[in-house]
């Protein structure tokens, strides 16, 4: 029992992926805590160093609960990260539904991964001059999943969703991003201007004449222009490079 009446003693376990925002001494192992006796699910959980976007689903002594539950004392608090592999159908996930569109606004630190993104076709916002204040504006304004290696992020009140990015460099974090969240189904590969995030539409090859050299003119058949940025495009040797990627991440007839 709590021997401070300000407090309550709660339980902590934390699995799978969810061990790696604790501290070494503490993962894969229940925690015992001190909480202030008003303190939510979701406040302890973030206290303990675990961003409240990266978790699918709370069981307090072994039934499902939101995050805005108070802690009593005594409490078993048992956190599972988002996709684990159990079905979890038939309990309650911490949020009501998922969004309606895949979108994603990434912080300054994962513009390689933006424009990865959109090579997929995912809708990305990013500039490498956005505040997290403006991030989270975003993300609560048009419903897009935030993208950041910054765990303090994904803590803002206003970031429902979100993925922490593990990976380092740009393309084992779109594998890593693909994987998590389970993209390779709404992919649209070629369909965006990597630089502008609009979309690409196809156009005559007799409108790219002085829009491209004469040499891609001759072999290529096929172009696309972005509206925005008014830059032509081609399946040119990038191109080629480019759809290695695509077809090791969106399976054979999908495209």
């Amino acid at each position: 029992m709590a021997t401070d009446p300000a407090t309550v003693t709660a339980t902590f376990r934390f699995y799978e992926e969810l061990n790696d925002f604790l501290p070494r001494a503490q993962r894969g192992r229940d925690c015992v805590c001190a909480c202030a006796r008003a303190a939510t699910v979701k406040h302890m959980i973030e206290a303990l160093g675990v961003p409240h976007t990266e978790v699918e689903l709370i069981l307090v002594n072994g039934e499902s609960c939101g995050f805005e539950r108070l802690l009593q004392d005594g409490d078993r608090v048992s956190v599972y990260p988002q996709f684990e592999a159990f079905d979890v159908t038939p309990l309650l996930r911490v949020r009501a539904e998922p969004l309606r569109a895949t979108r994603f606004v990434a912080d300054a630190h994962l513009g390689g991964l933006a424009h990865l993104l959109r090579l997929t076709g995912f809708d990305t916002l990013y500039d490498n001059h956005y505040a997290d204040s403006e991030i989270e504006a975003i993300a609560m304004r048009e419903g897009r999943i935030v993208l950041t290696r910054d765990r303090e992020l994904l803590k803002r009140r206003g970031v429902t969703h979100g993925c922490y990015v593990r990976a380092i460099k740009a393309t084992p974090q779109l594998r890593e991003i693909f994987a998590r969240l389970d993209l390779a189904r709404s992919a649209r590969p070629f369909s965006l201007c990597l630089d502008c995030n609009a979309p690409l539409r196809a156009i005559d090859k007799t409108e790219v004449d002085g829009r491209a050299p004469p040499g891609v003119l001759a072999r290529q058949a096929r172009f696309v222009t972005c509206d925005c940025c008014q830059r032509v495009f081609w399946e040119g040797s990038h191109w080629r490079h480019m759809r290695d990627l695509v077809d090791e991440l969106v399976p054979a007839g999908r495209l």
